[in-house]
């Protein structure tokens, strides 16, 4: 059965198998926490060669049944018509407490795998088309009206613009300005500029990300590889502590109901799919008490920052290759 992505929300409880296909990865994302949200369970993460390379370890924890777990929600990526043959077996198995959810690029008419989802009614599909500037731009004003920003149409058409309909960039780039402006309302031109031309290099997300997952190496190579300037390092900060916030908020959920799939599934706004690998990892790192260092180490950087602009970059090289080699105690 064919659904368009606006009526997702008519989805049935019922429904076990998802495909979402098409190169609008953003618009993706959306549909899949979308269905995460009506549906709890463990969630396991596959690329389909993983399973074609291991398809006796696939079969055995879709089919067996645990203590542990009530459902189980299985994620397939870079799913192709590879696949069609063990999806087929699924269904003919009748599989219970059990969710499928297929992503896949772009499908052809004739692939046999968006075929067979879009002939039968129990199984649904849903195509993601590529968003025009319209769509991103009418995204943007409801994100600005939402947080309380003003903004130009002018500007708002500089950030879309930027995003070369990418939907996932433009999100990027919302948050950006967002955490940007933290006692700020309005935003010119030139900020706009100076914020969105960061996109050209690791996004500002990976580097905090694996900076807060202690991934030393990979924050190594963000920062050699990439040419950051002194108003860059504000932006930098103030990103950590919105992630930082984020954490701490977290870890105290998971304090008190010791699982961690529960408080990353049902975190508020929802986590990504794909952001919740390096979640899950950053959680391990760091408890509440010591976030909240480092969510005060933050602010006195920032301040250090301002006082001492010529040796900001510095400043927060220094600080983020601390806080990556720093062991946390577990």
């Amino acid at each position: 059965m064919i659904l368009k992505t606006f009526e997702i929300n008519k989805i049935s409880n019922q429904a076990t198998f998802f495909l979402l296909y098409g190169k609008n990865e953003g618009l993706k994302t959306e549909c899949i926490n979308e269905i995460l949200k009506k549906n709890d369970g463990k969630i396991f993460n596959y690329d389909e060669k993983q399973i074609k390379d291991e398809i006796e370890n696939f079969y055995e924890n879709i089919l067996s049944g645990s203590l542990f777990e009530n459902s189980k929600i299985i994620i397939i990526n870079r799913a192709s018509d590879k696949i069609v043959e063990i999806i087929q077996e699924l269904i003919n198995r009748n599989i219970t407490n059990t969710k499928i959810i297929i992503n896949a690029d772009i499908l052809e008419k004739k692939s046999k795998l968006r075929s067979l989802f879009e002939k039968k009614q129990d199984l649904i599909c849903i195509p993601t088309y590529p968003d025009n500037n319209d769509t991103l731009s009418k995204l943007s004003a409801t994100f600005f009206r939402k947080e309380n920003i003003t903004i130009s149409q002018q500007n708002i058409n500089l950030i879309v613009e930027k995003c070369n309909g990418d939907r996932n960039s433009l999100k990027n780039e919302l948050n950006k300005i967002k955490n940007y402006l933290i006692n700020k309302k309005k935003i010119s031109s030139e900020e706009i500029l100076k914020l969105i031309n960061l996109s050209e290099n690791y996004e500002l997300s990976e580097l905090i990300d694996n900076c807060l997952a202690k991934n030393k190496k990979k924050v190594t190579n963000i920062l050699n590889e990439n040419n950051y300037n002194s108003d860059d390092c504000i932006i930098i900060l103030r990103t950590f502590l919105s992630k930082a916030k984020r954490i701490l908020k977290l870890a105290v959920q998971l304090e008190q109901n010791k699982d961690i799939f529960k408080t990353i599934n049902s975190a508020r706004p929802p986590i990504f799919w794909k952001d919740k690998e390096i979640l899950k990892i950053q959680l391990n790192k760091w408890k509440p008490n010591q976030i909240k260092r480092l969510i005060n180490e933050i602010t006195n950087i920032e301040l250090e920052i301002k006082n001492n602009y010529n040796n900001s970059i510095l400043i927060i090289k220094n600080f983020i290759f601390e806080q990556s080699y720093t062991q946390t105690s577990n």
